[in-house]
């Protein structure tokens, strides 16, 4: 994509998406992970084409530019390779400033949902030698510790928390930055390194929803609040949301079958980093998809230790909460798992049951079928699961 012509901006805006999102542990780089159905990276740039109109600078890791861009549709950006630190990464965004551009403002990707109020009031409060961050107060009670020991509090009244975009003039954050390089310093923001070179530095009130997208459970805040927005409107009718779920585990060795909510004496277990329930784990893909809020991997997978050979009804109890929390209500789940065995009818009442419980006393219905000798499940080899689940918006306290 090509700059915005120089004359019709004096502001730009370096969004450093180049983190590898090592925290986050969702297998890809942080602003390239997916949120809502899009990625980090165009929740970020939503708000920042949405403030005062500036050239947009991308600093990505290398190899991933020609996704960038796609990313950003048909919104003008230029898109450069970001360096092994941050500060190398806004270093590298710094040379691709178009001329005339007078005020820079440098964007974590990874604070998605910042409003676009916030670029404006950054921009607007930039001069000569000043540069402006936007900050919240703290509110949590501080303690000065040394090892296991509290030392002393800490008055949080001359405490704030940074967030981004934080700007500044544009010479003198160049000069700033030649500075650090000269002497080899790494600064934890822009805000420090600028200070360090003889800035000034003030703040604005910043945003609640500017909050820095760092690991799973941030991650679960930002689908919340996009859900929650998007799904109930000031006017309108609220639409139910549907989401399917598949699951598919081996037969293992020993033990005993975990399907449904019920143990299966005499049935070999199967695999899988809980109890193997495919039928409960289906059930939660489907909620989680019907929702928007990712998936059973990424709030019960191998990165969540303490749910290791927890049971399925453990994992639908949660995906419940998680739901509620999110502003949803559960209307119906519907799950068919495919295998020889066990032999299901018998038992249906009492799964249903069990599974209907373990989400609150949503109704659930459960069926089996065979697949006529045909596949792994016709084989005897594991069983496959499909569930369907109906999700209703409610209104948030």
């Amino acid at each position: 994509m090509t700059d915005l012509p120089a004359p019709l901006v004096r502001t730009a805006v370096i969004v450093v998406a180049a983190g590898s999102g090592t925290r986050l542990a969702a297998g890809a780089p942080k602003a390239f992970v997916p949120l809502d159905g899009r990625t980090i990276l165009e929740h970020a740039l939503d708000g920042v084409f949405a403030a005062t109109p500036a050239q947009v600078i991308l600093v990505v890791p290398a190899g991933l530019e020609a996704e960038a861009t796609d990313l950003a549709a048909d919104r003008p950006v230029r898109v450069v390779v970001g360096g092994d630190t941050r500060q190398r990464s806004v270093a590298a965004g710094l040379v691709a400033l178009a001329e005339g551009v007078d005020t820079v403002l440098v964007h974590d990707a990874a604070r998605a949902l910042t409003p676009p109020a916030q670029f404006a009031a950054v921009a607007a409060a930039v001069g000569p030698g000043v540069g402006v961050i936007p900050a919240l107060p703290v509110v949590d009670t501080l303690k000065r510790v040394h090892g296991e020991d509290v030392i002393a509090p800490v008055d949080r009244a001359e405490l704030a928390a940074a967030q981004t975009p934080q700007g500044f003039p544009r010479a003198e954050l160049l000069a700033a930055y030649a500075q650090a390089a000269e002497q080899g310093v790494e600064y934890t923001d822009d805000a420090a390194l600028f200070a360090a070179a003889g800035g000034a530095v003030r703040h604005v009130l910043g945003s609640e929803e500017a909050f820095k997208i760092t690991t799973p459970h941030d991650l679960e805040r930002a689908r919340m609040i996009l859900s929650s927005s998007s799904q109930h409107p000031a006017e309108g009718p609220v639409v139910p949301r549907v989401g399917i779920g598949t699951d598919v585990h081996a037969f293992a060795a020993g033990g005993t079958l975990r399907l449904a909510g019920l143990d299966w004496p005499g049935e070999p277990a199967l695999e899988g980093h809980s109890d193997g329930d495919a039928v409960a784990h289906a059930i939660v893909d489907a909620l989680l998809g019907a929702a928007g809020l990712g998936d059973i991997g990424l709030h019960f997978g191998t990165a969540h230790p303490e749910y290791a050979g927890a049971h399925g009804e453990v994992f639908l109890a949660r995906t419940a909460e998680i739901l509620a929390e999110a502003g949803f209500a559960i209307g119906n789940v519907s799950v068919q798992f495919q295998g020889n065995r066990p032999r299901f009818s018998a038992r249906r009442t009492e799964a249903e049951r069990t599974l209907s419980a373990a989400l609150g006393g949503a109704p659930v219905a459960v069926s089996a079928t065979t697949t006529d000798g045909l596949g792994f499940p016709g084989r005897g080899e594991g069983i496959a699961v499909t569930a369907v689940a109906l999700v209703h918006p409610i209104a948030l306290s």
